[in-house]
């Protein structure tokens, strides 16, 4: 694998922590306005949803939290690996980048189906 490769592997991991930052903002304000909402509410079904999307929500920081986490130290392990004597990557290493590749596309189907389930609750509420 050309260096330059090794470089896109490197940019990729930061471009997802940078989105990954966005999202912990955007779900943490999402939170703060299902707190709002939550104390309009008294019908018991939108109270029941209110905890649900709660709880969604939660899970969700913490799923970005470790995503996160995982992207950061695999970044490191790349640098680890350009700058060792062999100067390229082994083949853990690049299958472990696909399978934080595909978390990272998961996760981010899932986060737009809960902002999706959010604003169709707040839109009926």
């Amino acid at each position: 694998m050309v260096t330059t490769e090794i470089a896109q592997l490197s940019k990729e991991c930061n471009a997802w922590r940078e989105t990954l930052r966005s999202y912990k903002e955007e779900f943490g304000k999402l939170k703060q306005q299902l707190l709002g909402i939550a104390g309009t509410q008294s019908h018991k079904e939108d109270l029941v949803q209110v905890d649900h999307l709660d709880n969604q929500i939660h899970i969700q920081l913490i799923n970005i939290h470790d995503l996160k986490q995982s992207i950061k130290v695999h970044d490191r392990k790349i640098q680890q690996e350009l700058s060792s004597p062999r100067g390229r990557l082994s083949d853990e290493t690049v299958s472990r980048h696909e399978i934080l590749h595909d978390g990272y596309q998961f996760l981010e189907h899932t986060l737009q189906e809960v902002k999706d389930e959010f604003k169709h609750f707040t839109a009926r509420t």
